[in-house]
């Protein structure tokens, strides 16, 4: 197993590198890591490259400047994904990081007239679903119970106030990036979406992720796990399930058996 930047990329880490697979880009949420997908790579398909996307202000790219805006986030990412889409490849995304995903798969459709063989959203609602939040501008205590409550981050972290005073400026800047963003009309992708969330998830309705069929041309899934909106830790088998077998139809149509 391989793991490290993609040639040298500060942007990606490849946590599972095949000469010929199909190359899988997993975008993390916000205040979220590249690292959150390793153990991914240990339980797709072997033929399946997993690429994980490493935003700057975190980890090893932590004396980087942090990235407020997902329009410019997703404009650098562009620019560096180019390289690597060279073979098929397909997008998933949890909540900031579906949104991402979906903007990047944009800017390659629009620019380079090509997409992701499959786009999977989870734990997001549809980009044309406005929702006017303000938790970046909240107090420290008030971002600190809103994280906890949501889960997917370590709670030593939350319970370490030195940690904390590292985390928690890349965590508000991500949510100043995803709370200010607004959709920019962009057209329905061409690509296939899976879209997925938990039915408890307190920022992601159903019928709010069901609308992110009105962003593909092509055929719309939606899957309804249990849980709130870190579902993925509980459901991780399923919602790896619902990937491989997504990824076995893009491997199929490339020849691959």
């Amino acid at each position: 197993m391989t793991v490290g930047n993609a040639g040298g990329d500060s942007w990606f880490r490849v946590y599972r590198e095949v000469p010929e697979g199909v190359r899988l880009f997993c975008f993390p949420h916000a205040g979220g890591a590249a690292s959150y997908f390793y153990p991914w790579s240990r339980s797709l398909p072997e033929d399946v490259e997993v690429q994980a996307v490493q935003y700057p202000g975190r980890q090893d790219r932590a004396g980087e400047p942090r990235i407020r805006a997902v329009p410019e986030l997703a404009d650098r990412i562009h620019a560096a994904i180019r390289p690597w889409l060279t073979r098929p490849f397909a997008f998933f995304g949890h909540s900031m990081g579906a949104v991402l995903a979906f903007e990047v798969a944009s800017r390659i459709a629009r620019e380079d007239g090509a997409a992701p063989a499959h786009l999977f959203v989870s734990g997001r609602r549809a980009p044309s679903r406005t929702r006017h939040e303000r938790l970046h501008l909240a107090s420290r205590a008030t971002l600190i119970e809103a994280v906890r409550a949501l889960g997917g981050t370590d709670p030593r972290i939350l319970a370490d106030e030195d940690l904390l005073d590292l985390v928690l400026p890349t965590i508000r800047a991500d949510y100043t990036a995803i709370e200010m963003y607004r959709f920019d009309s962009a057209p329905p992708l061409p690509c296939d979406v899976t879209a997925m969330v938990g039915d408890s998830d307190p920022v992601a309705s159903v019928e709010d992720t069901a609308a992110w069929a009105q962003h593909t041309l092509g055929r719309f899934d939606l899957r309804i796990f249990p849980g709130g909106h870190f579902y993925l830790e509980d459901c991780r088998p399923g919602v790896l399930d619902v990937i491989s077998s997504r990824i076995s139809g893009v491997r199929q149509k490339a020849g691959r058996p």
